[in-house]
């Protein structure tokens, strides 16, 4: 049976006959005692439940093991899927990661990040909200703090940006999309909360125009992050007043792709390739769950693995310098076409 807990480092240094200070040299750093007074400790430590609180101990250091991570919204699976790149780099580096979520919410989001420098983090990785945020508010927080963005840039905020080049991956799925049948018509919310929705109805358009075509944008009615809820009522309105401009729809991410998929399946309607066909969709992002839609989606892929590596790469940097850089760095990865069965 294991011992009662043990909650605070005072008791811990009581029950195992060893100094606070020792102990706490011990916890920043093990090698820094001696080999017989680390045998000593981590022989209490199997002998007595308990676990040392690294946010507290970080307070003491000049400089905190603790990285912010923060994300307009958590439930979202191209956030997650961030996320969950990051926390095991964070890790490896011996840093703490602090994921945290604005929830869509602009006034969240300047908590979390006050909350953060309640703990006073040694960076911070930043997705915010976008045309939705505080502008103010998140300058000053990165004057204050060293803070690389990712996903969503603005300008003169923060000391660097990793994302995806939107132009490029949506020029090359509009591209393919007019070149192997009719010219997509672009489906999104009309006031979509996602930072980087106005991004790609801009490079939607720009593309459509140089390959000779007018744009078709279908806009969706709704609000929140429940994007594939609003787009499956709001498809299914648009294939029942036969309101549909072509047969080949690319929709703004891949979660309103799988709503749009939804509303077809419910109008009866085939998506696909070829003879029997009604219809052909689109997305953007690679969602995980995209190659297991019926059919499995095209869409463009997202280098998640580099836009977190290389965000991270350039905070431990500035961390590691103890400078923050002269001038913001923006970095733009292209996307890759991933070609499945809906289009």
């Amino acid at each position: 049976m294991r011992p009662d807990k043990v909650r605070t480092m005072e008791e811990f240094a009581t029950l195992s006959g060893i100094s606070r200070p020792t102990l706490s040299k011990y916890f920043n750093d093990p090698t820094s005692v001696r080999q017989s007074t680390r045998e000593r400790i981590e022989a209490a430590l199997q002998r007595y439940d308990y676990t040392p609180n690294v946010y507290a101990i970080n307070q003491n250091r000049p400089l905190t093991r603790n990285i912010g991570i923060v994300v307009p919204y958590l439930a979202d699976p191209f956030f997650a899927e961030v996320a969950r790149n990051l926390e095991p780099l964070c890790a490896q580096a011996g840093f703490n990661p602090i994921l945290l979520s604005a929830h869509g919410d602009p006034d969240q989001e300047i908590e979390n990040l006050e909350s953060l420098r309640g703990i006073r983090p040694a960076g911070v990785l930043l997705a915010p909200l976008g045309r939705r945020s505080r502008r103010d508010d998140l300058a000053a927080f990165c004057e204050d703090v060293p803070t690389v963005l990712f996903d969503c840039d603005i300008d003169d905020v923060g000391d660097a940006y990793f994302g995806n080049n939107n132009f490029q991956s949506i020029g090359l799925i509009v591209e393919y999309l007019n070149r192997t049948g009719q010219p997509p018509a672009f489906f999104e919310m009309r006031h979509a909360p996602n930072p980087n929705a106005n991004k790609r109805r801009a490079a939607y358009e720009a593309a459509m125009r140089a390959l000779g075509h007018a744009p078709m944008i279908l806009a969706a009615e709704g609000s929140g992050w429940n994007f594939e809820e609003v787009a499956c009522a709001e498809a299914g309105r648009m294939m029942a007043a036969r309101r549909l401009p072509t047969d080949t729809v690319l929709c703004s991410n891949d979660r309103l792709a799988i709503g749009f998929l939804a509303a077809a399946y419910e109008h009866g309607l085939r998506v696909g390739i070829g003879h029997g066909h009604a219809l052909r969709v689109a997305g953007h992002d690679d969602h995980p769950y995209a190659r297991f839609t019926c059919p499995a989606l095209t869409t463009m892929s997202q280098d998640y693995e580099s836009i977190a590596r290389q965000s991270l790469d350039l905070l431990l940097s500035i961390i590691g310098a103890g400078q923050r850089p002269g001038s913001k760095e923006c970095t733009h990865f292209d996307g890759t076409l991933i070609l499945r069965k809906s289009a």
